[in-house]
């Protein structure tokens, strides 16, 4: 009898293994990719020989994106709309720029955390890349309502930046608009959030739940996996409103680019990036995700299935980088005063 429930035990455990084995290769084979483990094989992911990640660039970056002296009223840094306390977005449908002035088009902040795995950044997917993205914010009326001149200014005024861009670029570095974004960015592409998901796909089968596991199967087999797809899962250009209207389209006037292509968003963390969608109409994740459904597959959803995948979503929580809140340099009585027209 006792050799009989233990291999009973055994065929059980085995079969358990063999279950979580193949939604690995299944999760794979629908193209989810891990945030790799090995430093070594992320660095290599998320740098450019042509500008490297340095710790003094880090450094740099981080002061820069928590300045809001790189706004024209000295009010808003990057971190005011992309909170890294509050998942990297800013816990409101539009974003709120200059002079208290929503988003003219309603538009959602997106995560900056993992942004480093889009394929093209904005909703409408204008810039290819962080460097090129961080410039139209401190621009944007809307937004820091800074001119380059004015952040050039400001910045090489205060005698501590440059002496921090000498120590980061070279003595010869020239403080320019390009390069102060370009800092920014780099510390940005640091902000990477592995998670239980990616221990578990990187060959980890107890590193989710058997309900997370069961989430993650059906997410699949919903067809969520489509546009949710990659390191990022999402982050790339996708036709919306494929099988029906999506219910909070007259909200704004966003349609998509040119080819009213929408980019997808990221997954990871999205229990702290409410509300949902680009117009941030939606508070409720199960609701998002039945949403989709119907706009994106042109299926209804059930109440069950949906707490299922949400279920899953939550093992996309990853971890933090520690962020250290820095002490900015002094201004001088050369450095631009803030305006607020």
């Amino acid at each position: 009898m006792k050799l009989a429930i233990s291999l009973t035990v055994c065929l059980l455990g085995a079969s358990t293994l063999l279950a979580a084995e193949t939604l690995i290769t299944k999760a794979k084979n629908s193209g989810l990719e891990a945030i790799p483990t090995d430093n070594a094989k992320l660095m290599k992911m998320i740098d450019d020989k042509k500008d490297p990640i340095t710790k003094e660039k880090v450094e740099l970056g981080k002061k820069l994106y928590f300045d809001p002296r790189l706004s024209r009223s000295g009010l808003i840094s990057c971190n005011t709309c992309h909170n890294l306390a509050l998942g990297g977005a800013d816990g409101v449908p539009a974003a709120i720029g200059h002079g208290w002035t929503a988003n003219p088009h309603h538009l959602n902040s997106p995560t900056v955390y993992n942004s480093v795995f889009f394929k093209a950044q904005f909703w409408d997917g204008r810039s290819p890349h962080l460097a090129d993205q961080a410039q139209g914010p401190v621009q944007a009326g809307p937004e820091m309502a800074a001119p380059p001149s004015l952040v050039e200014q400001r910045i090489n005024s205060i005698p501590e930046y440059v002496e921090e861009f000498k120590g980061a670029y070279g003595k010869e570095v020239k403080v320019d608009f390009a390069k102060i974004t370009a800092t920014i960015a780099t510390f940005e592409k640091t902000l990477v959030t592995p998670s239980r998901f990616d221990k578990f796909l990187s060959g980890d089968e107890k590193a989710l739940s058997k309900e997370e596991k069961e989430g993650l199967n059906t997410f699949i087999d919903k067809g969520c996996t489509a546009c949710h797809t990659g390191i990022a899962l999402g982050g790339t250009m996708q036709a919306f409103q494929v099988a029906s209207q999506y219910k909070f389209m007259n909200v704004g006037d966003f349609k998509g680019d040119a080819n009213g292509m929408v980019k997808t968003p990221t997954l990871r963390n999205i229990t702290e990036t409410a509300p949902y969608f680009h117009n941030g109409q939606i508070w409720s994740l199960n609701e998002a995700v039945k949403e989709m459904g119907s706009v994106q597959l042109g299926i209804k959803i059930s109440d069950a299935d949906a707490q299922k995948i949400v279920t899953f979503l939550k093992s996309l929580k990853g971890d933090k980088p520690e962020i250290i809140y820095p002490q900015l340099p002094e201004s001088t009585i050369e450095t631009e005063k803030p305006t607020f027209n």
